[in-house]
């Protein structure tokens, strides 16, 4: 059994007890658990002792919402809000699935990265069309398991037409592009639940660490039997229902075109608002909303930069908060943020919120933050009895950052070093699991030059087909443009907010 402590640290646990502020101590991990935390605790027979003088120990980070589907599309695309952006990342015209080896590569990729940033739980809701294979999920949860990382894996579901889930769009596409968008049969909910359950029984649990989560890609794009077939499997194996929900002005629009209210109240209505609930994004929604989930016990993946960059608006996260949503951080997908760092994901919510408005009492702290992207993210997850937190018997999830660095000289309050200065250098070891998966700059479970070498390799010609169906993509960008000009323009019925949110003040 694998035993290891590390004495003499300053201990962040962000548990009940000290919360987000460190305390001197040992802390053992033996057999992948955290098995005792205090002062001058004997080190047990055979034991690696680790010196932890001038080091923090902290919870690893969990990145609660990103798509592995889109590792390959980092610094590629800018200045396109999301209705636009689809059509390059996830293209309607598609060619055949990407081969399985650059499946797997782009998986690990993605696992290597957050790994060496301290993120050691993701949440991957991966897109892998045209239909859900589950021997091309096996290699995603093989990438992951070989990286030694803990994930919530899915593939993203959906049954309804794309020009059904988006308002205006039949109005403003030819006869003859709609005619180019034959996806043949949508998928039923009875063969999508089967999926799952076969998802369940072969992959679920792997190595202790990667698991299955149910994946309905939005409310608009799934029927609503499929959505509560979904639910109905994510209540009885104890996962998240993972989905996207009002992340731009246009979805916004959606609910009230197609519904006659919010889709957040579209989703109540249907028995969707449970603690299973994990949306990510939830940017345009009204305080009725977050009443809503409040008081069903939803979570919120909050994608800071991801909705920054695609001009979707900021959070109500203060208010989200007050309402009782469970907040944690995604990084969302490489191409949508251009990084796998939940670090930098924790600067930015830090920073943008101050600009909600003049009442700096309600500005979100690093404390806050800090809390989002550990506990908070853990919860989104329905992981928090098993990582986020520094607690006996918990997993030895955790990292070990050199306080001797510039991030924290001279040393102030740890939190607001690690959410305003810290950008993961100072990290000397990450461990999953009580396993060491990162030490001195160097993964232990890849070999990175190797893995970087086949990339290098692989990936430039797949991105010359990619481009190609760029291109083929290109003559929707026109229609997509004007519904989201429409959307724009169209008005919305009353956000009663009081001018805190500049995008929907």
């Amino acid at each position: 059994m694998n035993k290891t402590l590390i004495r003499n640290a300053n201990i962040l646990a962000v548990d009940a007890a000290h919360g987000t502020k460190p305390f001197s101590g040992d802390l053992l991990v033996e057999g992948g658990l955290i098995a005792a935390i205090g002062p001058d605790l004997a080190p047990p027979d055979g034991a690696r002792i680790i010196d932890g003088r001038d080091r923090l120990i902290m919870p690893g980070l969990v990145n609660a919402h990103t798509h592995s589907s889109e590792t390959f599309f980092r610094g590629r695309y800018e200045g396109m809000p999301l209705e636009i952006w689809l059509l390059y990342a996830y293209p309607l015209l598609m060619n055949d699935p990407i081969g399985k080896r650059l499946l797997y590569l782009r998986s690990l990729l993605l696992a290597m990265e957050s790994l060496r940033n301290g993120v050691t739980t993701l949440c991957d809701d991966f897109f892998d069309p045209p239909r859900h294979n589950l021997d091309r999920l096996g290699t995603v949860f093989r990438a992951y398991d070989d990286a030694g990382i803990r994930a919530n894996v899915s593939s993203a579901a959906m049954n309804i037409h794309t020009l059904d889930a988006l308002p205006f769009a039949r109005d403003v596409m030819s006869a003859g592009l709609q005619s180019l968008l034959d996806f043949g049969p949508p998928m039923k909910a009875e063969a999508y639940v089967d999926f799952c359950k076969s998802a369940f029984d072969n992959l679920h649990g792997r190595a202790g660490r990667v698991n299955f989560m149910i994946a309905p890609s939005a409310p608009q794009r799934c029927t609503p039997d499929l959505m509560m077939a979904c639910m109905e499997l994510a209540m009885e194996k104890h996962v998240p229902f993972h989905t996207h929900v009002l992340e731009t002005r246009t979805q916004a629009i959606t609910g009230h075109e197609l519904h006659g209210k919010s889709l957040i109240a579209y989703m109540r209505d249907l028995g969707l608002l449970r603690r299973n609930t994990t949306i990510a994004h939830s940017v345009w929604v009204s305080d009725d909303d977050m009443l809503l989930m409040g008081e069903a016990g939803v979570s919120v993946a909050h994608n800071a930069i991801s909705n920054l960059k695609l001009g979707a608006g900021i959070a109500p996260v203060r208010r989200l908060m007050d309402a009782g949503v469970t907040l944690g951080l995604g990084t969302d997908g490489v191409s949508s943020n251009d990084t796998a760092r939940i670090f930098d994901v924790m600067r930015v919510a830090g920073l943008i919120h101050s600009v909600s408005g003049p009442d700096y009492g309600k500005w979100v702290t690093a404390d806050e933050i800090l809390r989002m992207a550990t506990i908070g993210g853990a919860k989104t997850a329905m992981l928090e009895h098993v990582t986020g937190s520094l607690e006996i018997g918990k997993s030895a999830d955790l990292m070990i950052l050199n306080l001797r660095s510039y991030p924290f000289l001279p040393f102030n309050d740890a939190a607001k070093h690690l959410v305003y200065s810290e950008n993961g250098s100072s990290i000397e070891k990450v461990m999953v699991a009580g396993r060491i998966v990162m030490e001195d700059g160097r993964l232990t479970t890849v070999d990175e030059a190797a893995v970087f070498a086949e990339l290098a390799e692989l990936v430039p010609a797949w991105l010359e087909e990619h481009a190609e169906l760029e291109r083929r993509n290109g003559i929707f960008a026109p229609a997509m443009a004007e519904i989201h000009r429409r959307a724009t323009l169209a008005e919305l019925p009353l956000y009663r907010y009081q001018g805190d949110l500049p995008f929907l003040g």
